[in-house]
């Protein structure tokens, strides 16, 4: 592509936006009893290897409210981390419960249990992602 100039595009400088998806007017969504969990929680999925295939499963931006959980459970042989970004929380790993607080990162391992509920008066908002097991062919975009 020697001597191409590119066009306009979304990375240009050049072009200005009139306005983006704001995560939390237009991305998030509510879930119910996400695992079992208690209340509504709100969720955007970043990433979907079923549209983009990777490595990663998923990246999803999720909040929860006072009061709410992500119920206790476990995967298969894939590896889910858990990046605190704001807040406070009770987490429970494999059988222990423990505090977390903006910055903890939990790395819950293949064939894990695990859960997370909002222990604090404030919103805890996190970053979820899942790493696929090793040789695992993506799923369709059909896939549930």
């Amino acid at each position: 592509m020697t001597g191409a100039t590119p066009g306009p595009g979304p990375h240009d400088p050049a072009v200005r936006r009139t306005r983006v998806p704001n995560l939390h007017r237009d991305l998030m969504r509510e879930v119910t009893g996400d695992h079992g969990g208690t209340g509504t929680i709100r969720v955007h999925r970043a990433f979907d290897r079923a549209y983009a295939p990777a490595g990663v499963a998923f990246v999803d931006l999720v909040v929860l409210p006072p009061g709410t959980s992500i119920g206790l459970h476990r995967h298969g042989d894939d590896q889910e981390t858990y990046v605190i970004l704001r807040g406070a929380g009770r987490m429970t790993l494999d059988g222990d419960t423990f505090d977390v607080v903006a910055g903890d990162v939990v790395v819950n391992r293949p064939y894990g249990e695990h859960g997370l509920a909002n222990s604090g008066a404030d919103d805890l908002h996190l970053l979820v992602f899942e790493i696929a097991p090793l040789g695992a062919p993506a799923p369709g975009p059909d896939a549930a």
